[in-house]
């Protein structure tokens, strides 16, 4: 499908997409590109198969490409882009694989004074709580969902290139645009996320007082377990999308206080419709993923 790939950034997610195409047969040649600080992780990417070579060099690294993958955190995306624009070529697909779309689309405009045809927008909504290219699977998405956000000026055959390779890569696609990608993205990925950190956070605390997690139940694992995530990617996701976030913390607070008030007052009826109405809420869901 493509002769040479270049993957900037060869972490878990760069480092499974090359894994899954290498194993479909969808390149000749996979080109890894990092900083010079990265080059332990390049190494381990180049002893491990994963990448056939790396450059510390942009224009090298993408020489003779012909899909250019960003596969960094989403708050360096820009600066990718801006390394990317003296040697941006119109032979060439590039793609990202950013959390957020808005501040990618945007950055790209900046940069450029409007979208390249070229440039297609994705981000598989796939991931594990180890980091690094040695964490990457070649089936990390099979069967997860890969949503691209293309802009108005999207050329049809890079569209329907990248979204071939992520078809091919295993990968369910939706189309959408970028406002209601980060907007599903914030409610359904960003909070929860959030939410997580914020409870250990606080339980750690009590944790060095009263060993609270020496008797923490399997639930506890289950709900924390993405407070387990790279703590700097989700910093880049959580500023970046902040706009949508904002909204739905305030949300949450109104939800949290209308069950202290519950409580307080002995409002058993209150607390048994939310309780009830959120287990209903979540069995649509189940039913819908099953269905999917």
């Amino acid at each position: 499908m493509f002769n040479r790939i270049c993957i900037i950034g060869v972490g878990l997610i760069g480092g499974s997409i090359a894994r899954a195409a290498r194993e479909q047969g969808l390149c000749s040649e996979i080109i890894g590109f990092g900083r010079i600080d990265d080059k332990e992780n390049l190494e381990q990417a180049l002893q491990l198969k994963v990448i056939d070579r790396y450059s510390f060099d942009i224009q090298s690294a993408v020489e003779h490409a012909d899909l250019v993958v960003i596969a960094t955190p989403v708050g360096s995306i820009k600066s990718v882009l801006s390394m990317l624009k003296p040697v941006w070529s119109e032979a060439i697909i590039y793609t990202d694989v950013g959390s957020t779309k808005t501040n990618v689309v945007a950055a790209a405009a900046e940069l450029f004074g409007h979208v390249p045809a070229n440039f297609v927008p994705a981000h598989p909504i796939a991931g594990a709580e180890q980091s690094g290219v040695k964490a990457a699977l070649p089936d990390l998405f099979k069967n997860k969902r890969l949503i691209i956000t293309p802009s108005a000026n999207t050329h049809p055959d890079s569209l329907a290139k990248v979204r071939l390779f992520w078809e091919r890569l295993g990968a369910v696609i939706s189309i959408m645009d970028v406002e209601h990608h980060d907007a599903v993205l914030a409610a359904t990925s960003h909070l929860p996320h959030l939410l997580a950190f914020a409870l250990v956070h606080m339980l750690g605390r009590k944790d060095e007082q009263v060993e609270i997690f020496k008797f923490a139940a399997g639930g506890f694992k289950d709900f924390t377990r993405i407070a387990s995530s790279d703590p700097t990617m989700w910093l880049d996701i959580s500023l970046a999308n902040k706009n949508q976030l904002l909204p739905l913390i305030e949300q949450l607070k109104h939800e949290l206080n209308s069950l202290e008030l519950a409580l307080d007052t002995n409002n058993s009826q209150q607390l048994l419709e939310t309780f009830t109405y959120a287990r209903h809420a979540r069995q649509r869901f189940l039913d819908q993923f099953n269905n999917n």
